[in-house]
């Protein structure tokens, strides 16, 4: 438990610090956390990291999540380009290695890009975005505050199981206090801030990022009990990998973007 703590304590410093300073250094950090994620997601679907199928993965997530619009006079390529070219190019690797590399292997691996790309895109360019240090930190307190209120009212009131064959531990009492808390975090920010986020806003935004990035925990875990894994790595001791720690995130801030949640 104390080595839980010292790590957990450490990583959230060092994530928190890198959200405030923004920039490069964030846009990196995400890149990176995004690559090792990948990594993890091979590794537990039976995949090597050196095999041509994840190298054309690993330049999948790389081209979804860097941020390159911040690059001078470089607009990017669009988003629906890089997942047909991306489709392309595994499905045509099927063909050159005479279907040594299965279809069932270069679908599992697609997958693993647009779900990890997209996630990791969308915290950078959240943070990127307008008053983008308000909107990560409210996203990011909504997931986090979610967690620890669902952990704390599970434990004193938690009686009725959530979802029992995937996750056992979670119950229903946990759920609606991890809510209850993300709606008061969120009104807190509008409270802070009102000319960004009205307490109406507020409740919706952070009713929907508890019951997103619950969901989101449940996709992993229903996920690694697939595999008859605990964990998708073991980069953060006590924590799991970079997948454990960010399974909400992930689903969190596309969902939040794509349908344009954010006022």
């Amino acid at each position: 438990m104390r080595q839980r703590i010292i790590t957990g304590s450490l990583a959230a410093l060092f994530f928190l610090a890198m959200v405030f300073a923004g920039g490069a250094g964030f846009a990196i950090v995400i890149t990176l956390m995004a690559l090792v994620g990948y990594y993890e997601f091979i590794r537990l679907n039976g995949a090597k990291g050196g095999e041509l199928c994840s190298l054309i993965g690993f330049a999948g997530v790389l081209c979804l999540v860097a941020p390159w619009e911040v690059l001078p006079g470089w607009q990017g390529i669009p988003q629906q380009t890089v997942i047909w070219l991306l489709l392309f190019a595994f499905t045509a690797l099927t063909v050159f290695t005479q279907n040594r590399t299965s279809l069932d292997a270069v679908a599992i691996q697609f997958f693993g890009v647009v779900y990890i790309g997209f996630g990791f895109h969308y915290m950078a360019y959240t943070r990127l975005m307008d008053n983008g240090l308000f909107w990560s930190l409210l996203l990011f307190g909504c997931i986090w505050l979610t967690d620890v209120g669902a952990y704390f009212s599970g434990k004193k009131f938690g009686k009725r199981p959530l979802w029992p064959s995937i996750s056992p531990n979670k119950t229903v009492e946990g759920s609606l206090g991890g809510m209850i808390i993300s709606v008061l975090t969120a009104v807190v920010f509008s409270l802070l801030s009102p000319e960004l986020l009205s307490i109406q806003e507020a409740v919706a935004i952070g009713m929907i990022v508890s019951v997103i990035g619950q969901l989101g925990d449940l996709i992993q875990s229903a996920y690694k009990r697939i595999r008859n894994v605990k964990d998708t790595g073991t980069l953060l001791p006590g924590h799991g990998g970079i997948l454990d720690r960010t399974d909400s995130w992930i689903i969190v801030f596309p969902f939040i973007q794509l349908l344009g949640l954010l006022p």
